[in-house]
């Protein structure tokens, strides 16, 4: 296996999902057809059985062959719309750290959708695709507080991420003393905060 197949290998198991188009924009932007040579890639990552092929969609869609997530899973929007934000944020300065639904503690505590580093700067950013309610919404950053005056985020940063929910819905929360930023997509977060 060469460099680059690793590395797809690395983004799989990272993104969880990836369909053709975002393995493009991640591999194969350089190539004079790129599509064509990301097909050939992905077929043959597939034909040695390193690669899950989920092909009823257009473009197809690739797993890790280790992966435990059902081919037709109902979280497949919700892995690429991870992915698109990671994308996303890469066309204005590529991430230094991105983590994906990145563990912090028991069940309870927080679990953000991604945990960044972006021009220096931790977040944490949690991607609503579909509308909750307010008491929904408020629970959550009641989780982020509690995390914050727990202290537990010293071990792995010096300060604590700021929390960017992309949502199509504006949420009217009770923010405390954390940097909460609200925007729609990456697009839209950049043209309102900077």
């Amino acid at each position: 296996m060469n460099h680059r197949d690793q590395e797809i290998l690395e983004n799989l198991k990272k993104f969880y999902v990836l369909d053709r188009d975002q393995l493009i924009q991640l591999h194969f932007q350089e190539q004079k057809q790129p599509i064509t040579t990301c097909n050939r890639i992905m077929n043959r990552l597939t034909n040695k059985g390193i690669v899950k092929v989920e092909r009823t969609t257009r473009p197809y869609n690739y797993f890790h062959n280790e992966t435990n997530m059902k081919l037709n899973s109902t979280k497949i929007p919700h892995f690429k719309a991870i992915t698109q934000t990671y994308l996303d944020l890469s066309q204005f300065t590529r991430p230094s750290i991105f983590e994906v639904e990145m563990k912090l503690g028991a069940k309870g505590t927080i679990e953000p959708d991604i945990y960044v580093v972006w021009n220096g700067a931790p977040m944490f950013i949690e991607l609503q695709r579909n509308r909750y309610t307010l008491k929904v919404m408020q629970a959550k950053i009641d989780r982020y507080q509690a995390y914050y005056d727990s202290k537990e985020w010293k071990r792995f940063t010096e300060q604590f991420p700021f929390i960017l929910i992309l949502s199509e819905t504006r949420y009217n929360i009770d923010t405390g003393n954390l940097g909460v930023y609200q925007a729609k997509d990456i697009q839209d977060f950049i043209k309102s905060y900077f």
